[in-house]
């Protein structure tokens, strides 16, 4: 088979030629359009999760060798998280490619995080399945550069981080409330609110209640340590 032109388009803008084209027509097959003859992607995201995991394992060992387990475990789990793996796939124009169908299409589907972070996996499985491992691990590694070599920053869990600073000073866990939802349902804002026992608190907003848990997180234990100092 032939790739269409933007399959092709986008297969370009990650750096790989597909051998077998059919792996990445099927990456990027919604469930809600597939069929008996067409298998959606649900299997390819499963293997492209592993290979993603192996591939950042091995980057960050090699990007500093002297990080405990305790201080790679976080940065692993920045670089593949869902919204790690959704906002590369921003990057490449994922979401314009995929195969959806019609009422997915139409709640926005092109636009949701997980959505296109299984559907960035399962283009991972199938550059691996094309090529092979060391293929896929340069793929990987091109589009994720930027991230490997600033995760040290970007790895600190704030809510982690705001509940040990509690728990230190020996204040219960921080309490989080979801103060408001706006927004259709493919494209949600959430204001979360977290809360000390002593009564400082801090609001924020995303698009996700977890990403928004975590910037009132951010803030309110930025704040602590700076009337601390």
């Amino acid at each position: 088979m032939r790739l269409s032109s933007d399959l092709q388009a986008f297969a370009a803008r990650i750096g790989h030629e597909f051998r077998r084209p059919e792996l990445l027509l099927r990456a990027v097959t919604h469930s809600s359009i597939a069929t008996p003859a067409r298998p959606d992607n649900q299997r390819l995201e499963f293997l492209g999760d592993r290979v993603l995991g192996l591939v950042m394992a091995e980057a960050l060992l090699a990007a500093d060798r002297g990080a405990s387990e305790g201080q790679l475990a976080p940065r692993f789990n920045a670089l593949v998280r869902k919204e790690t793996c959704a906002a590369v796939a921003r990057e490449t124009d994922l979401g314009e490619v995929l195969k959806l169908g019609r009422s997915e299409m139409m709640s926005g589907g092109r636009r949701k995080e997980a959505l296109l972070a299984d559907a960035m996996e399962a283009v991972i499985a199938a550059v691996y399945l094309d090529a092979g491992f060391e293929t896929a691990k340069a793929v990987v590694l091109r589009l994720w550069d930027a991230r490997i070599g600033t995760v040290k920053a970007d790895a600190r869990d704030a809510k982690t981080a705001l509940q040990e600073w509690a728990q230190g000073r020996g204040l219960p866990p921080p309490a989080y409330s979801e103060l408001e939802r706006e927004g259709p349902d493919h494209q949600p804002m959430f204001t979360v609110e977290v809360r000390l026992a002593t009564g400082e608190a801090e609001v924020a907003q995303a698009g996700a209640k977890r990403q928004a848990e975590q910037a009132a997180a951010k803030a309110l234990l930025a704040r602590m340590e700076r009337s601390s100092l």
